[in-house]
């Protein structure tokens, strides 16, 4: 019998200073069963970075044909496509070829780092992609901060997040590898 996803629900209030973005949203996840908590809160994270009232989780690692999140817009085209981890070129150039803007969340430092130094030259052409690393402290600590319920309270102000759940407050600073210099039209 195959192990179902764990689901997680988020009360996740952002502020962003940076966007001009002030809303809370409802948030169900699916974990799934070969997803740890470090990599359920990158997603959370990622959401928080770009939230807005259409992006929404997708099937993830259950799906090869859609990525983390995504932002759709009203003709079904895909406006945003954010993937996490190492993926291949081939991935990544099939979404650049898809969505309007492509941002891949990486964490993981050292083997991060590697695949970027294999993958930079290849990627440097994607005109609507974006790479930024999640230093391997803030996982751990948004790992900790992972619950099956969960009141989360996200600031973004000049690049920096802070996150709180009451009780513990982590900052995280994304070191941005690659900015997408053009979206697509």
């Amino acid at each position: 019998m195959a192990i179902k996803s764990t689901i997680f629900k988020a009360e996740l209030q952002i502020t962003d200073m940076d966007r001009n973005y002030y809303q809370d949203h409802q948030l169900t996840m699916a974990r799934h069963p070969s997803e740890n908590d470090e990599r359920m809160m990158v997603r959370l994270l990622a959401f928080a970075l770009n939230a807005s009232e259409s992006l929404q989780f997708t099937r993830g690692l259950s799906s090869e044909d859609e990525p983390e999140i995504w932002q759709k817009s009203m003709s079904d085209e895909i406006e945003l496509w954010i993937d996490l981890g190492q993926p291949d070129e081939k991935r990544i150039r099939k979404a650049c070829g898809r969505a309007r803007e492509v941002v891949i969340y990486t964490y993981q430092q050292r083997s991060s780092e590697v695949w970027w130094e294999q993958q930079r030259n290849k990627l440097e052409r994607f005109d609507n992609l974006g790479v930024v690393n999640i230093p391997d402290e803030s996982v751990a600590l948004l790992g900790q901060m992972a619950q099956r319920a969960m009141r989360l309270q996200c600031t973004i102000q000049d690049g920096q997040l802070w996150f709180s759940n009451g009780e513990q407050a982590i900052e995280v600073m994304p070191d941005i590898w690659k900015r997408a210099t053009r979206v697509k039209p």
